[in-house]
């Protein structure tokens, strides 16, 4: 579950990063550590993210945080790249991995299943669709919790 405080952190670093044409992938409030560690994962849309994208939005983001004062305790501001996750959550995800197979899992079950197995054949604002062994199968968005390439076991 995320932190409350996310969805406001997120809120705040979507125009920093478009500042620096960077995206804002997600965002991880970890609160087991001492001080607390404010992880927001980054990508640049035009090349890969280095570490220059990392320090750039790090040092603009921590101080639209300090300024909103979201965070009245201290806490340490880690900018990262996610790297190649398998995780698909935009659009360029969708379409770069279109044909590939993919593991769907719903918030609860969707026609008796809470994961679906198939090859990713597109979304659009209503559905992600898979091809499973020749079906096309709809997944209303709403109930999808997550989508992942999937690397079938051998």
């Amino acid at each position: 579950m995320a932190h409350p405080l996310i969805p406001q952190v997120i809120d705040l670093a979507t125009p920093v990063a478009a500042q620096f044409n960077l995206e804002v992938v997600g965002a991880v409030f970890q609160t087991n550590q001492s001080p607390p560690v404010l992880r927001v994962d980054i990508r640049n849309g035009d090349a890969d993210t280095g570490l220059e994208d990392c320090e750039k939005m790090s040092r603009a983001l921590e101080t639209v945080l300090d300024d909103a004062d979201v965070f009245p305790e201290a806490y340490v501001l880690e900018i990262s790249s996610p790297g190649l996750s398998t995780l698909l959550t935009c659009d360029r995800d969708f379409v770069s991995f279109r044909g590939f197979p993919v593991l769907i899992q719903t918030h609860q079950p969707y026609r008796g299943h809470h994961q679906w197995i198939g090859n990713l054949t597109g979304r659009d604002d209503q559905f992600v669709q898979l091809n499973q062994k020749g079906r096309t199968i709809k997944i209303p968005r709403e109930e999808i919790l997550q989508v992942q390439l999937y690397d079938s076991p051998a």
